[in-house]
């Protein structure tokens, strides 16, 4: 094959840094598809190959890797659109569309030249530098496709990386232009800086460019410190920006990081200033716990079981914090049956919120988690409660007294229920069906079939 070939962005980028990396992306000055036909031939013949048509590029899976293909190209945009007019073009015209020096590397494949490194706007620099610029203009690259700006952001976070001067200000200038981006394609991004290294660095410069206030305007809500009678509360932005630091120390869980980021979320709807407690937020897990599903549906999240972890979470993530106090048997085994699953996470989630910058105080919190976390074990291998149902259904009640359904079915129910939970019955059928006989005859009600 003599047509020119040489790969480009990503892989040298991870190259160069040493990072791992598996996708492959090969710039072919020419029939990008056809020379991915000619490679799978060449390789294995029982290689995946899938060609685009209307995109004029082709994915090639062999082995392990990903390899895409395009035909080098050139694009001019519209001003009301992200989607560029896209024509054939050079090498040269391929690397200045790309949106960062550092992605606009390119690795020769020909014969006469291979293996050597193209750089045209000194991005083996800015790697060096660990800085994040635009090859060209960078006003015109964000508005030309403004998700830039939320990759520039992103790839800060990934690499622990610097906003060069120029494009964190164009950033900030251009940041409306990000409304005519889907949320989808948003998400995609904020969730990639959500699972990097250090989230706090791609959400600090969300916030610092302004770009936070378009995307994510609860998260600002959060910001700020009131001070009455020289009594002042936390800033809960940067305490939630913490406490995403801190859990991820310990989980890549994509949505118990988001538990981190939306536990305290309904705080500026629940903030009241008493005059002895001083600052409260009482109910803001309940608040919260109700906006996790409209932002989730605004930000195109998933509608489903993540999102209703998330809203346990956060719903919940007071719970082992108060019970610290005193560890009792009831306060654990009620915890364990409403987090079920969840409780490590939970405990996760609670250990991270716990950010004083006393570390004494912060010591002696994770010391009392450590009870709780013991008095968990000891509770369950006892009471059998993760994931609990009742011994006692509705069935067997309506069943036993010949009742429709009805409250007082939901009546009897509970109050088994409550004497389970405060260890005033074993969690077992006999002693619960003798407590609903009990139950049952003090409100009236006597066996139909027994």
């Amino acid at each position: 094959m003599n047509t020119p070939a040489y790969v480009v962005g990503g892989w040298v980028r991870d190259f160069l840094l040493g990072r791992p990396t598996k996708d492959i992306d090969i710039v072919v000055i020419g029939d990008g598809p056809a020379f991915a036909k000619e490679v799978a031939r060449e390789i294995d013949r029982k290689s995946n190959l899938t060609i685009f048509k209307t995109f004029g590029t082709a994915n090639l899976k062999w082995e392990d890797h990903e390899l895409e293909f395009v035909g080098s190209r050139k694009e001019s945009y519209q001003r009301d659109s992200r989607k560029p007019v896209v024509e054939s073009g050079t090498l040269d015209d391929d690397l200045s569309r790309r949106d960062f020096t550092i992605n606009a590397l390119a690795i020769s494949l020909n014969k006469d030249t291979y293996g050597e490194l193209i750089d045209r706007f000194n991005g083996i620099k800015d790697l060096e530098s660990g800085i994040i610029r635009t090859p060209l203009e960078p006003g015109v690259t964000f508005s030309d496709d403004p998700l830039r700006m939320m990759r520039a952001t992103r790839f800060a976070s990934q690499l622990n990386f610097k906003l060069h001067d120029e494009t964190f200000r164009s950033i900030k200038e251009n940041r409306e232009r990000i409304s005519i981006i889907s949320h989808e394609r948003i998400s995609d991004e904020l969730n990639k800086i959500v699972l990097s290294l250090e989230p706090s660095i791609g959400f600090k410069l969300l916030h610092d460019t302004a770009l936070l206030d378009i995307i994510f305007p609860e998260l600002t809500d959060l910001e700020g410190v009131k001070t009455v009678d020289n009594r002042s509360h936390k800033d809960n932005f940067y305490h939630t920006l913490q406490v995403l630091d801190n859990i991820s120390l310990f989980t890549t869980d994509l949505w118990l990081r988001w538990s981190a980021i939306l536990h305290d979320i309904g705080k500026p709807a629940t903030q009241r200033f008493d005059n002895e407690a001083g600052w409260t937020f009482h109910g803001h897990e309940v608040v919260g716990a109700r906006m996790v599903s409209k932002i989730f549906r605004r930000m195109k999240l998933p509608m489903n079981e993540k999102m209703k972890f998330v809203e346990k979470m956060v719903l919940l993530h007071l719970r082992p914090i108060a019970i610290t106090n005193e560890v009792t048997d009831s306060a654990v085994r009620r915890l364990i049956v409403d987090a079920g699953d969840d409780i490590e996470s939970l405990m996760t989630l609670c250990r991270a919120d716990i950010t004083s910058k006393n570390q004494l105080k912060v010591k002696k919190y994770l010391q009392r988690f450590d009870e709780v976390e013991e008095k968990i074990k000891e509770v369950e291998e006892k009471d059998r409660l993760r994931n609990w149902k009742p011994p006692i259904t509705g069935e067997i009640i309506m069943k036993t007294f010949g009742l429709p359904q009805s409250r007082a079915v939901g009546d009897i129910k509970e109050e088994i229920r409550e004497a389970i939970l405060n260890g005033d019955i074993s969690n077992e059928y006999e002693p619960a069906f003798n407590l609903m006989l009990k139950i049952g005859a003090n409100l009236g009600y006597f066996p139909k079939n027994i």
